[in-house]
């Protein structure tokens, strides 16, 4: 499993700081929810500890059985799934599963056919991503974190565009696959995001710190 360490984190987006003096420890196996309003940068933090986005003051320091993981090694032990990433379009359903094996292993060494068949769109394996809905892009996108075989496991609002299905299977896929994993979950405070977190951290409690 992955532990993370946040040493005096601080964003600022030109002369605003989003938040400051974040000091945090996130244990290896913890479930964690970050929580806070529109615009509150819960986002922005998890995008720091994904190594997507730098920040602008502190620093974050990861291991993994103990041992400490350089920076560019880290994509290979992170997984995250969020509205601002996009799937590949120009893609098949099948095509964007084999492309996605490439760059990270599945859980259980799924086939490309397998991880379909776990995200229940196996009648649309030779459909085009562009003419996916919205619900059926994010359950791409979930299944493709959810499913890679990494110790760290990221989900900004991961309930966006899902029906109540779309929800229940959420839910079995997050009993079935997360238990031994580190997880953070970005939300609005909808409980059925994180209904499995243990832990909570609120971005307000570190806005405009100075």
């Amino acid at each position: 499993m992955l532990s993370i360490h946040l040493n005096n984190i601080g964003k600022k987006f030109r002369r605003e700081w989003i938040f400051r003096h974040l000091n945090y420890e996130i244990t290896a196996g913890q479930k964690l929810v970050i929580l806070g309003g529109n615009g509150s940068g819960k986002s922005t933090l998890l995008q720091i500890i994904s190594g997507f986005v730098a920040a602008s003051e502190g620093a974050l320091s990861y291991k993994f059985s103990e041992n400490t993981i350089a920076p560019e090694q880290l994509h290979r032990h992170i997984s995250l799934a969020s509205p601002y990433l996009q799937v590949i379009e120009d893609f098949t359903l099948l095509e964007m599963a084999e492309h996605a094996r490439c760059f990270k292993p599945l859980l259980n060494a799924l086939s490309a056919k397998e991880f379909i068949e776990c995200i229940h769109l196996t009648n649309a394996s030779n459909k085009y991503l562009r003419e996916f809905s919205s619900g059926m892009k994010q359950r791409v996108k979930l299944g493709l974190a959810i499913l890679s075989d990494t110790p760290l496991l990221l989900l900004d609002e991961p309930l966006s565009n899902l029906d109540k299905a779309g929800i229940a299977w959420y839910k079995e896929m997050i009993k079935n696959y997360a238990a031994s994993r580190t997880v953070i979950v970005c939300s609005n405070a909808i409980s059925e995001e994180y209904f499995f977190c243990d832990t909570q951290l609120n971005v307000m409690e570190y806005k405009n710190k100075v």
